[in-house]
């Protein structure tokens, strides 16, 4: 059965090339979120898999969010979505329980490998 995945991203532009990505190789897009207080709210709605979040979104951001979600289901799967230079940003989320983080701009061979490591 194809993986759930939720997609949080405040670019929608960037969570339609997320969602190009992951459709055609064979996963399911369960929801989409452009803020982290929607990505909490979805994550209840649709319990993914796996969700893609960005660290810096308007309202509550990614890290915020993460970890909202661990409160919700500690067995949540995160992986992180940052621009460059947000080392300590990074760092702080895999310490909240991130899986794994992709650095934008995406390369789709970097999102796949980090998507198949964390859900297969």
């Amino acid at each position: 059965m194809a993986k759930n995945i939720l997609v949080c991203d405040d670019a929608a532009f960037m969570r339609m090339m997320i969602k190009d990505i992951l459709t055609k190789n064979g996963y399911n897009v369960a929801g989409e979120a452009e803020n982290g207080l929607k990505a909490v709210e979805k994550y209840k709605e649709v319990t993914p898999d796996l969700v893609l979040m960005d660290i810096t979104m308007p309202e509550m951001d990614g890290i915020q969010a993460l970890k909202e979600i661990k409160k919700v289901d500690a067995a949540a799967k995160i992986i992180m979505c940052s621009a460059m230079g947000q080392q300590a940003m990074v760092i702080e989320s895999i310490q909240a329980g991130a899986k794994d983080f992709i650095v934008k701009p995406f390369q789709a061979e970097r999102v796949l490998e980090a998507v198949k490591k964390v859900v297969g």
